[in-house]
């Protein structure tokens, strides 16, 4: 990029990755289960949909469920993208009439795609609706010491892993993040909306990774600095802590807070005294960027540094070795296989979040 600052790269927190080896050989060997939280109401104007699709795109799959209904794509509802080089499961809502049968879309299957459970909704199902994701993760031909690989998936489950937002985030070859720097710049933006929003998502998510990384560097990625702006464990809730005390300290040692970096935008800065100073002086260099998301009218929010790994399991089988963690929504199984697999970080790209 012709900034010289920007990279997509990432430091490990754990350390070096102790194993080389294959991710996503197979479609089978990257699963994915949309954990909604909640249950279908049994009753209303809409049929939430839970849908198995193998090698498709979550848009894609939204489009064909709207042909089946005879309605337009928009009125389609999910929660989230899933990855596209994998199988999924994730809920679609469709509006369809009362005097319809939601058995009936049973039936709906296509390429990639096949409808599992169908139950009466009464809402349409908006954007970031999810609770978690379930992963199961099949790595192949893998190689490295096994004594460091048990140390390394024992810090994973008590520690967790810094919160990057995954190399999907910034488009093939960060060509989204390209966009926002010129755009930045003074070149002109997107004209269609959707892809404004992905450019400036792009901006956002990749000056929340300075900041994180600039804190993996510090060695406190999990710790509370003076002046942090402290956030609770799966909520957006934070509160500014110029007292760091060991009711605090203890609190975030059981994973009930944790420390949290900017998601840039409009208005005042959570942070204060130390951790203030550090976000800042990784972000100076990003000036034409910030502007460029204050400008945009994008409020200034926070997200966790640390993503706790919970349900985190593994085995080695006969091919290599399987992991299975539950993550929270917004969240990238790639930050997870970052600290475990060499080149993780560029094998998983060109897959949806």
């Amino acid at each position: 990029m012709s900034d010289p600052g920007f990279s997509l790269q990432v430091p490990c927190a754990h350390g070096a990755p102790p194993i080389t080896g294959r991710i996503r050989a197979t479609l089978d060997d990257f699963k994915v289960d949309e954990q909604l939280g909640f249950e279908a109401d049994g009753a209303g104007a809409h049929v939430l949909l839970g849908v198995e699709k193998r090698g498709a795109n979550t848009g894609w799959v939204a489009a064909q469920i709207a042909r089946h209904a005879g309605v337009a794509v928009r009125e389609v509802g999910f929660s989230g993208h899933k990855d596209r080089h994998a199988v999924t499961r994730q809920q679609y809502s469709v509006p369809l009439p009362t005097s319809t049968d939601a058995v009936a879309c049973l039936d709906w299957q296509g390429e990639g795609y096949r409808v599992l459970t169908a139950r009466r909704h009464a809402r349409k199902l908006r954007p970031g609706s999810h609770r978690a994701n379930r992963f199961e993760i099949a790595v192949r031909d893998v190689h490295g010491d096994a004594s460091l690989v048990s140390a390394r998936l024992q810090a994973i489950a008590m520690r967790g892993v810094p919160n990057y937002f995954g190399p999907q985030r910034f488009g093939r070859e960060g060509n989204n993040l390209e966009r926002a720097l010129a755009w930045a710049n003074g070149g002109p933006g997107p004209r269609e909306r959707g892809q404004r929003s992905f450019v400036l998502s792009a901006a956002r998510s990749y000056l929340f990774n300075v900041v994180l990384m600039e804190r993996v560097r510090r060695g406190d990625w999990d710790q509370l600095l003076p002046g942090e702006a402290v956030i609770l464990d799966g909520k957006r809730s934070f509160f500014g802590a110029t007292d760091i005390d060991q009711a605090l300290l203890a609190r975030c040692r059981a994973g009930d807070v944790h420390p949290s970096g900017p998601l840039a935008g409009r208005g005042e800065h959570a942070a204060s005294d130390e951790a203030l100073r550090v976000e800042e002086a990784v972000l100076d260099p990003h000036a034409s960027l910030l502007a460029l998301l204050a400008n945009e009218r994008i409020g200034h929010e926070r997200r966790s540094l640390r993503l706790p790994v919970r349900e985190f399991e593994w085995e080695h089988d006969s091919a290599g070795l399987v992991l299975r963690f539950t993550l929270p929504r917004g969240t990238f199984a790639t930050a997870v296989l970052h600290e475990l697999i060499g080149d993780a970080w560029d094998a998983t790209e060109g897959g949806e979040d």
